[in-house]
């Protein structure tokens, strides 16, 4: 297949990013995919674009020092994202103005942002509105592609829902569960301490009442892991409870906190943060068909990726 020569290659990044100064380190190709340059500074572009609102908090050197150990693992998603846009060209797809102007119009609404803070955030997140247009035109012709050549050949029979819910029985959420927080104290070897322990438990509610923070009780007095997450302890079915809970919870209405109760482990204050009710066999069935397919969707989807590698031209220089 044909391979820029250099000196085509330097010609093709200064028509595309200037020429370098005499102060700025020369931008570099860091990968070829058929006829287009991949440049470390739209590698480091695309990161920066992508990174995670915990990763730019970072400092500046931190940051990069991440990005660094992840280039190489970057710059293969982003020669997969090249080959899709190349394919959907291939295939005559395009995106049309109205396509954008619409799927601007709906982030805005979604958001409640009028046209000025939109572009005001697109500025603090280092896009002007061009660039965004370009990118979500990018993004719109990929989904495009991949519905059509992807997602739109899955098909999903009654007898694979049917056999997945079989399967998953303890998962299907089909009957009521309760997301719960609690403050635990470990049963006393010295059962005279149990007494003081329920004092303790008493004044514990009576704070609680008087408005004092359950969460902050939990994270200073807890005496069980869940202590560090303020008393969270998430949602469990009520056939997983015990007994003692089950009693306690079936008077409670979210937001209640229970009065303190004893089990073999020891005291327990809970608080009944959320009752779910048993999902309906539709909404079980559309869970099940939503999982399959996206099971199948990720085999199909790697699989059309390494055909699109298979017959393309791909030289990294990383």
């Amino acid at each position: 297949m044909y391979k820029f020569r250099p000196l085509l290659i330097f010609l093709i990044v200064t028509v595309l990013y200037g020429a370098p100064s005499a102060n700025v380190l020369l931008d570099r190709v860091v990968a070829v995919v058929n006829q287009e340059v991949i440049t470390w500074s739209e590698l480091y572009k695309n990161m920066e674009t992508d990174a995670s609102p915990q990763l730019r908090e970072l400092k500046d050197e931190e940051r990069k020092k991440v990005f660094r150990e992840n280039e190489a693992a970057f710059l293969e998603s982003l020669i997969n994202v090249k080959l899709q846009l190349h394919e959907a060209k291939v295939m005559g797809m395009n995106v049309s103005d109205d396509e954008i102007a619409e799927a601007i119009d709906s982030i805005m609404k979604k958001y409640s942002m009028t046209d000025s803070v939109f572009r005001d955030s697109l500025k603090k997140e280092g896009y002007s509105f061009e660039e965004y247009r370009k990118r979500l035109k990018e993004q719109i012709l990929i989904s495009k592609i991949v519905n059509q050549q992807v997602r739109n050949k899955i098909f999903v029979s009654e007898g694979e829902i049917a056999k997945y819910i079989d399967d998953n029985k303890g998962a299907q959420g089909n009957e009521e569960s309760y997301k719960i927080s609690q403050i635990f104290f470990k049963k006393p070897k010295d059962e005279s301490e149990m007494a003081r322990l329920s004092e303790k438990a008493a004044q514990m509610i009576q704070s609680i009442s008087g408005g004092e923070s359950f969460k902050e009780l939990a994270k200073k007095y807890s005496e069980d892991s869940s202590g560090i997450a303020g008393g969270e302890i998430g949602v469990i079915s009520k056939s997983a409870l015990l007994k003692e809970f089950r009693e306690a919870l079936a008077v409670m209405k979210p937001g209640d906190v229970s009065k303190p109760f004893w089990t073999e482990r020891g005291l327990h204050i809970i608080r009944l943060d959320e009752k779910l009710e048993p999902r309906g066999i539709v909404e079980i069935q559309e869970e099940a068909k939503r999982q399959i397919t996206n099971k199948y969707f990720m085999e199909k989807y790697n699989a059309w990726i390494k055909t699109l590698r298979e017959k393309a031209f791909i030289e990294i220089r990383l």
